[in-house]
């Protein structure tokens, strides 16, 4: 099921479904999925509630816990929110369509429900998302963005005042 709280321009509800399906089983991932797709304010609560993390992300990704009950009828294999306002600044910065910005992130919670953690395994998810972003037909995957860009933020550079919320600008004297 894909229900969207926030509109993508060029994405229906029916297509991203039938590109979570075709995502899903290129990542060898059983089960059904469910995606939101959300704003910033939703993605702070549950980053916050989940994560500890008391502020916006692009994606979050909720695994079942039901592995291994495919053979037991519909297997659910998890959720997954996406930002679409985060998802529409990357798409901007990165000059692609928010709707294949979308899919990207979709992609990669997808690889996340099926027990993927790329903060600890020495690249291997970054090779699997990677093979399918290409094998799907996307732009660069937030691994490989990551990776060959360490300073990438849609929201601009990361400096000190900024992320202390002081990033007004200095007159001078």
């Amino acid at each position: 099921m894909v229900v969207f709280h926030k509109k993508v321009e060029g994405l229906s509800e029916q297509s991203l479904q039938k590109f979570v399906s075709r995502a899903r089983k290129a990542a060898g991932l059983g089960g059904t999925v469910d995606v939101v797709i959300t704003g910033n304010s939703a993605m702070r609560t549950l980053n916050l509630r989940f994560r500890g993390k008391n502020k916006a992300t692009d994606v979050l990704s909720f695994p079942s816990g039901q592995a291994g009950t495919e053979g037991r009828g519909t297997f659910f294999a998890g959720e997954i929110a996406i930002s679409a306002e985060i998802a529409a600044e990357n798409a901007m910065s990165l000059g692609h369509p928010i709707a294949a910005e979308v899919k990207v992130l979709a992609l990669h919670g997808i690889l996340h429900l099926a027990g993927m953690d790329h903060e600890q395994d020495n690249g291997v998810m970054a090779r699997k998302e990677a093979s399918l972003r290409k094998l799907l037909r996307l732009p660069p995957s937030l691994i490989q963005r990551a990776q060959s860009d360490a300073s990438f933020n849609p929201r601009g550079p990361k400096t000190p005042s900024k992320m202390a919320g002081l990033g007004k600008r200095r007159r001078r004297a």
